[in-house]
């Protein structure tokens, strides 16, 4: 590298520089002082080359400073455009991220516009619907006031006519319990009840109704009482007895065991007897002579007794259930059949056959059919009293309160039927 060096200038023109005219210190309004440059004049050489190596280390410093600031213009300059490109690409990204939020923002509008009108629809229905309950609601509240005012004029007329119907029913029950049942007790006591309700009415003019269902209560305390419960005790302690019988024996010989004629002996010395032994026994079996005439007895296969015995049981099981059923021909048929196949197939002279026969013919001779009346007395009384008193009044129209004027009174189609009232009161 090549040091410049400044040429050196005179001490002469350097003082002279230096100094300053007193006219132009005097106008710039200041007094200025400068060192004087002046050196001795024996040491000129050494302040020169110190002059020189001074100057170039300013250049160099100088030229560091500009590369350093060159950079810097430069790094400056990149900064800012990386700052300009990532600010672009933010830009573009926010672009993007709002037309999106945008095209979300249009869907859920769509969405909520048409959520709105499904509502609305679905509003307008419910309303329609909550108009309709609200139009059958007060039909049925119209409904509803027309029989309260029927039973507060049939309450406030006539009270006891309901202690009639009481009575038209309980008299009913009495006639369903006697006939279908033929349960007279419990009928009596339907016919007392009715009896008491139609005294707790106290109108003398019902004494004809209640002395029929006295003359009732007379002829059901005259049908005679059949013990039910003590036939189906009977029928079932014959059944447990069944096993007790025994058996006919069908061995009818009476010739002793040990008479054995037709055997033929192995004793040469008896061949008389024992030709004459084979010429019998030939001329038995050569005619043989049989009767038709004589009752033929029934035969038994062995080890079938047991089926006998539960065909009796069965019949016995039957005979017991017609017992409640008032079934008299069932009940009288299954008691001879047990009666026939005993007398047949078991021994007539034992004791517990005997008494069994004694209990099947003493239960056969009981009925348990009951002689009850066709027909109560006072049924049809109490029924032309519920058509005169009861449904007529149920018929009747109740009285308004006040005078309907004619801008309120109800169309036509709003007015109840009184023919269909009437049915209903039917």
């Amino acid at each position: 590298m090549t040091e410049h060096i400044p040429p050196t200038t005179p001490p002469e023109d350097a003082s002279s520089k230096n100094q300053t005219p007193p006219a132009a210190a005097a106008g710039n309004g200041s007094t200025t002082v400068k060192p004087s440059l002046e050196k001795p004049v024996g040491h000129s050489g050494g302040s020169g080359a110190s002059g020189s190596a001074a100057a170039a280390k300013s250049a160099d410093k100088t030229s560091v400073s500009l590369i350093l600031a060159v950079a810097a213009i430069i790094l400056a300059i990149l900064l800012a455009g990386w700052l300009y490109l990532s600010l672009g690409r933010q830009v573009k990204q926010q672009a993007v991220a709002n037309s999106e939020l945008q095209a979300s923002l249009d869907s859920l509008n769509q969405s909520l516009q048409q959520q709105q009108q499904q509502s609305s629809s679905s509003f307008d229905e419910q309303g329609k619907a909550l108009d309709s309950a609200r139009r059958q609601q007060d039909a049925q509240q119209r409904q509803l006031s027309e029989l309260q005012d029927k039973v507060a004029t049939i309450s406030g007329t006539d009270a006891k006519t309901w202690l009639l119907a009481q009575a038209d029913f309980l008299v009913k029950m009495a006639g369903r319990k006697l006939w279908s049942d033929q349960d007279i007790v419990t009928a009596a006591a339907l016919l007392k009840s009715a009896d008491a309700s139609l005294a707790d009415m106290n109108d003398p003019s019902l004494m004809n109704v209640r002395r029929a269902i006295t003359e009732d209560v007379g002829d059901l305390s005259s049908v005679a009482q059949v013990d039910f419960d003590g036939i189906i005790l009977k029928v079932n302690l014959l059944s447990n007895q069944v096993d007790n019988l025994r058996l006919a024996d069908s061995n009818n010989d009476d010739s002793p065991m040990d008479s054995d004629s037709s055997e033929l002996s192995a004793s040469v010395r008896e061949w008389r007897q024992n030709l004459s032994k084979s010429w019998h026994n030939f001329m038995n079996d050569f005619i043989t002579i049989r009767r038709r005439d004589s009752h033929a007895e029934p035969l038994l296969a062995p080890n079938q007794d047991i089926y006998l015995r539960e065909n009796i049981r069965s019949r016995l099981l039957v005979a017991a259930q017609a017992v409640p059923r008032h079934q008299n021909e069932v009940y009288q048929q299954s008691l001879e059949t047990i009666s026939t196949w005993v007398r047949a197939y078991f021994d007539p002279d034992d004791a517990t056959t005997r008494a069994f026969l004694a209990d099947v013919d003493e239960l056969s001779q009981q009925s348990i059919s009951l002689d009850v009346p066709d027909q109560l007395r006072s049924q049809p009384l109490l029924e032309k009293l519920m058509q005169t008193r009861v449904r007529n009044l149920l018929s009747q129209q109740p009285q308004p309160a006040e005078p309907v004027t004619p801008s309120q009174q109800p169309s036509p189609s709003q007015q109840p039927p009184q023919p269909a009232a009437a049915n209903q009161g039917e």
